[in-house]
């Protein structure tokens, strides 16, 4: 290091001293060959050979499309289908409602058979209905895919009204006010996820 700091000081050899500098600046820090430069934010990190990939990892749909035989999507439509559910029971019809388009036939008669026992007994529904549910079995490589969604019904915050009176009618003392629903769903050839049954055990609870 000093033979080369005289070297720099030294009139008509400042070629050599930026030659010489570079050279010290890259062999003097090698310590071993090895770098101790760490990689800048955002660089992948390597994956060692033999680590297993994660059971959630999955290749991306081919052009750019959406997955739709996920648990996610599955809880998606099942969302979407509550909402609607619920609106039927408010007003105790399927009327003005898009039931039609997340349930099949059979779970939607179903459905309207509990709808029309309500109306005939002038009844509605008020308030929030409150569930937790979650994906407990998926089946998509069969054909077609089929889903199974378990739900946790709070009912604590809906209520039953007589619509002649306006009263609140109490549900049946013999209810838990969380109960186990489970619903059945299958993919059809559109690619979308439609309820084929739905039963609630309210004599159960969670």
């Amino acid at each position: 290091m000093e033979k080369a700091r005289q070297k720099c000081s030294q009139a008509g050899v400042t070629l050599l001293c930026a030659t010489a500098t570079v050279f010290m600046a890259v062999t003097g820090c090698g310590g071993g060959g090895e770098s101790d430069a760490k990689p800048s934010p955002g660089t992948p990190a390597a994956v060692a050979p033999g680590t297993p990939v994660s059971s959630t990892a999955s290749a991306p749909p081919p052009h750019g499309g959406t997955d739709t035989t996920t648990p996610a999507e599955v809880l998606r439509v099942y969302d979407l289908m509550w909402m609607e559910r619920e609106k039927a029971y408010r007003g105790a019809s399927v009327d003005g409602t898009d039931l039609k388009r997340y349930m099949t036939p059979d779970a939607l008669s179903a459905l309207e058979a509990d709808l029309l026992s309500m109306h005939e007994e002038n009844t509605v529904m008020r308030g929030a209905l409150g569930h937790e549910p979650v994906v407990s079995t998926l089946a998509a490589d069969e054909r077609p895919p089929t889903a199974t969604v378990k739900d946790c019904v709070d009912r604590a915050r809906w209520q039953t009204l007589d619509t002649t009176t306006g009263w609140r009618i109490p549900a049946p003392a013999d209810q838990p006010s969380r109960y186990v629903a489970t619903t059945r769903m299958e993919r059809g050839d559109g690619k979308r996820w439609t309820v084929t049954e739905y039963t609630a055990n309210r004599k159960r609870s969670c």
